[in-house]
């Protein structure tokens, strides 16, 4: 295909697919399958790849997800993102009316009503009408730069006016909107369907779902889980023709193409927003997305600038929160699920019960200690509750109607899974399985084993290491070395040449330095930092794993729990097992590089904040670390240096205000190559 002719199809594809993610998740009237869908995107990003020169930032392909990302930048937020005040009594609304009318002087105003979405709160930033940051609201103040994240939102435009909009007014020059991104209902089971099948933990609710997902470091995975945002509120607006009101605001953003609140309403009087509030209770349980309750805003921007605002919260808005439903029923079982961490949960199973318009027969136990506190014992009448929660929690039970005196429910001192002793680390609520080789964990456990700061196993991704698991082709770390490219050449979306180069890349990994091998064995509380502290102290896994916790504690930064942690692990049998097979399998296991013996940074705790523009800050601390250099996440009285890059946030105020040492990148790059 030429130049010309790419350019005609590619415009085409790209409105079709913008016209189809309007008509799903701004009007939810979706024409065609999830699957013509696909195809479509995969026509479109075949033919970017091709001409590359037609790519442009606007365009769909943008939202399936790029390259994975190192860490978040710590943006401030211009206008800081302020909490709601929060009330459940309509005596409170009352007194709320009060203060406005009091505060406006006794003048004639109105009120704008719209559901509380149950999300997580965003911050959009449009210059010239192209999206330029997304950021989460964080402490208020300073939050996490997430655009990359944002993109693959599509209900989020990347250029105003979105495709297919009507909207013909002109582009403000700068825009920024506050919304709430938000997992749908439907969406929030499949997740939670797969991760079960997974053998994974499951989200307790929609809001933690979304938190989860804006924070990881992979797009491709974040658009994977098909998330969607409102928007609520203007915080700037520079250009012609500015809004006067939120509910002009509201019409102006829909026109842009954003998706507001549904059913948001003005009302001219407590006794209006009242009957909102009932309006929208009624129809809550039919919605696709959660909401907790409803926002009362004052309507004129003017007015809501003459109220103003405390430290904590706006003067012209309330949330009015909803009670949470309940239910009583029958615990008839008590089962223990071994997630992917290895954390023991306890699942409460019901006799059946209606609860917020679905049957409910699991609920939330939590952990130990909640059993405890509850005393939930099988037969007993319990209530349960669904407050913003998908997965009910039992909250309580019903004592007067015990019947006898049943058994009290003894947690597992082994896993259910391996066998292994299961216990607690520290101070943590959770009991865990120890074992960190578990099967129940060998999917997590493969990912951390081959990630790049520890094994760093080229093309030994998720999906590969799903089907190795599913298949029973590995067992454990070690099986890894014995795969064959036949083994491997069976798999889906794995052809001879990629089957190679995953062999060669396993292959390699036998010569990684110790620090690797210790920290991606995976033991609880071994990071990066300390494996390599390890690796220098004690040079070779065999000395290692003959170490007694009190010689362990006398490490720098390996305190009690760090050294009971890495000698429990080791005297585990299957620990001994897997390190035989390691070795047999012909793993180094006394690589270890020299620390500089006089360098002026050895000894020297070091924290680096913001963006490095020249490395990667993993590349970063293990340089530093070979200097004899503490590399820090947390600024402290004990901090050195503070290295800070563009969109240092916090930590660079927090250094400032203790008078630490502030470097930039170039002063980093000079003293790394003195």
């Amino acid at each position: 295909m030429k130049l010309e002719e790419a350019k005609v199809k590619i415009k085409t594809l790209r409105g079709e697919l913008e016209r189809h993610n309007r008509l799903y998740y701004l009007e939810a009237k979706p024409e065609i399958s999830d699957r013509e869908y696909d195809r479509l995107m995969r026509e479109l990003l075949d033919l970017e790849q091709v001409f590359p020169e037609l790519i442009t930032p606007d365009s769909p392909s943008r939202r399936v997800g790029g390259a994975p990302l190192k860490s978040f930048t710590t943006i401030e937020h211009k206008v800081p993102m302020l909490s709601l005040d929060n009330t459940y009594s309509r005596e409170e609304l009352e007194e709320f009316a009060k203060r406005v009318q009091k505060g406006l002087g006794g003048v004639a105003f109105t009120y704008f009503v719209e559901e509380k979405i149950d999300g997580v709160s965003i911050a959009l930033v449009y210059e010239k009408g192209l999206l330029k940051l997304g950021a989460t609201r964080g402490d208020g103040r300073y939050g996490d730069d997430i655009t990359e994240n944002i993109k693959t939102l599509s209900s989020i435009p990347l250029r105003l006016p979105a495709p297919g909009s009507n909207y013909r007014g002109p582009v403000p020059e700068l825009l920024e909107v506050r919304g709430e991104a938000y997992i749908s209902k439907d969406q929030f089971e499949k997740i939670n369907k797969f991760k079960e099948a997974e053998g994974d933990e499951l989200f307790a609710n929609p809001r933690n779902a979304c938190a989860g997902s804006l924070k990881l470091l992979d797009p491709k995975i974040v658009a994977k889980r098909k998330l969607s945002a409102f928007v609520h509120g203007l915080a700037r607006y520079e250009g012609k023709k500015p809004p006067a009101s939120q509910s002009e605001a509201m019409e102006l953003l829909q026109e842009l193409g954003f998706k507001v609140i549904p059913d948001a309403r003005k009302c001219k009087d407590m006794s209006e927003v009242f009957e909102g509030i009932d309006a929208i209770e009624k129809k809550r349980l039919k919605l696709q997305h959660e909401i907790d309750g409803v926002v009362i805003k004052v309507d004129l921007f003017e007015d809501q600038k003459t109220l103003g605002m405390t430290s904590k919260s706006p003067r012209w808005m309330i949330a009015y929160k909803y009670a949470a439903e309940q239910a009583e029923t029958v615990l008839e079982a008590i089962k223990v699920q071994v997630g992917r961490t290895g954390v023991l949960t306890p699942v409460a199973i019901l006799k059946p019960v209606q609860l917020a318009g679905t049957t409910v027969s699991r609920a939330s136990l939590h952990n130990q200690d909640e059993i405890e506190r509850l005393d939930a014992r099988v037969g007993d009448h319990v209530l349960i509750e669904k407050s913003g929660e998908i997965i009910p929690q039992v909250i309580s039970v019903v004592q007067a109607k015990r019947k006898g005196n049943p058994l009290k429910f003894i947690f597992p001192k082994d896993c259910p899974v391996c066998g292994e002793k299961a216990g607690k680390y520290g101070d943590e609520v959770a009991v865990r399985c120890l074992n960190p080789l578990c099967p129940a964990q060998l999917k997590r456990a493969l990912k951390h084993f081959a990630g790049r700061e520890a094994m760093d196993i080229e093309n030994l991704g998720v999906a590969i290491i799903d089907q190795l698991v599913d298949k029973d082709l590995v067992k454990d770390f070690a099986d890894l070395y014995s795969l064959k490219q036949a083994d491997l050449e069976g798999l889906e979306r794995m052809g001879e040449k990629s089957a190679k180069n995953l062999i060669e890349g396993i292959a390699l990994s036998k010569n990684r330095p110790l620090p690797q091998l210790i920290f991606g064995l995976g033991i609880l509380d071994v990071g990066v930092h300390t494996a390599f502290i390890l690796a220098q102290k004690f040079g070779s896994i065999e000395a290692l794993s003959k170490v007694e916790p009190g010689d362990l504690e006398a490490v720098r930064e390996v305190g009690p729990v760090t050294a009971e942690s890495v000698a429990h692990f080791f005297r585990q049998e299957s620990t001994r097992k897997l390190l035989a097979k390691l070795k047999g399998a012909g793993v180094q296991m006394d690589l270890v590089e020299k620390v500089a013996g006089n360098h002026p940074l050895r000894g020297k705790t070091i924290v680096l904040t913001g963006t490095l523009e020249k490395m990667e800050r993993s590349e970063a601390e293990t340089l530093l670390r070979k200097l004899g250099a503490h590399p820090s996440g947390n600024v402290s009285k004990k901090t050195d240096i503070l290295v800070a890059g563009p969109g240092a946030g916090s930590k660079l105020a927090k250094a400032q205000e203790l008078g630490i040492t502030i470097w930039d990148e170039a002063r980093l790059l000079q003293e790394l190559a003195g």
